[in-house]
């Protein structure tokens, strides 16, 4: 099916295109061995933003211009393999995605930040006490489980295997990635199968930003990348151990947000999520919102951002 005319047409194959202009600064930094697009906003203690599939940095423009309002220094990644940042061969894993954010951190001149990560990127915020505990003071999570948790309900619950149904798709190599580029159709079906029923997301200026990120090189095969990983080290030696090393506590404040009509991951099986937290954890479900919290319901989760972040330890 061919693409839609309109923001695309106006949008060149590179990664020049999701450099979009408002109240931030697009920077590029170095880290872990690789160079990072971000968006920045605000002065004041760091706040790092770590985005889902299939968006990139955008997702956050809501939270950039509040937390920036709120005297925080609100800075948007674009994730390893995604929008305008590198996209290397390998470095898909859990372990580089958190050596990753550290990295970034500290070029950004900074020892500590709090993670907030949405979708893929609160995967990767619920591993990050864990892994690379140095400069995490605290962890903000939308619409994801605790990783061992997730894993766990989408093998054993019926209705959680069927919503991570997607997972399974993304492993066939080549196939997954001529779906994700071919037309703006499976990039929108992700957005609207996911989102709440009938809600104003996603408008087509959100369908065609995305479709259009996704399409940029190599962005399809990163993006599947990280659920290949995710996908085939259940039952391997690196999988296995990162299982077990995430099973110790959380000892860092946790701010757990999800949507109540999330049909990705599902609010029965974040729910449970509070067990591997042995610090503060606060658990808020959204009503009338789907997967794409920080999108669907802007003012909730930056409200909810800005209550949190002034009780986490420094």
């Amino acid at each position: 099916m061919p693409r839609e005319r309109g923001i695309l047409e106006d949008m060149s194959a590179d990664a020049s295109s999701v450099l979009l202009e408002g109240p931030w600064e697009h920077r590029f930094v170095s880290a872990n061995g690789a160079r990072f697009h971000v968006a920045e906003a605000g002065n004041g203690p760091l706040v790092l933003l770590l985005h889902g599939f299939p968006q990139f940095w955008w997702a956050w423009r809501h939270q950039l211009v509040a937390l920036a309002d709120a005297g925080y220094r609100a800075v948007a990644v674009d994730l390893r393999g995604f929008g305008a940042s590198d996209k290397p061969p390998k470095g898909y894993d859990t372990f580089t995605a958190c050596g990753d954010a550290a990295a970034i951190v500290r070029s950004l001149g900074e020892e500590q930040a709090v993670v907030v990560g949405q979708g893929l990127g609160g995967w990767t915020a619920w591993a990050m006490p864990t892994l690379q505990p140095a400069v995490v003071r605290g962890i903000g999570v939308l619409s994801m489980a605790h990783p061992v948790l997730m894993q766990r309900l989408s093998w054993r619950d019926p209705a959680q295997r069927a919503a991570s149904r997607f997972v399974v798709d993304l492993q066939w190599p080549f196939r997954a990635e001529r779906s994700l580029v071919e037309s703006d159709e499976q990039v929108r079906g992700f957005l609207t199968d996911w989102s709440a029923p009938g809600g104003p997301f996603p408008s087509e200026e959100e369908v065609s930003r995305y479709a259009a990120a996704m399409a940029l090189p190599f962005v399809a095969h990163s993006a599947a990348e990280y659920y290949r990983w995710v996908g085939r080290n259940q039952i391997r030696l690196d999988g296995l151990l990162l299982a077990s090393r995430l099973s110790r506590m959380i000892e860092r404040s946790v701010l757990h947000l999800q949507g109540a009509a999330d049909r990705c991951v599902l609010p029965d099986t974040a729910r449970g999520s509070g067990r591997y937290v042995g610090g503060c954890y606060e658990w808020r479900e959204v009503a009338g919102a789907g997967h794409f919290l920080a999108e669907e319901a802007p003012e909730a989760v930056s409200a909810a951002l800005l209550e949190w972040l002034p009780g986490v330890p420094r």
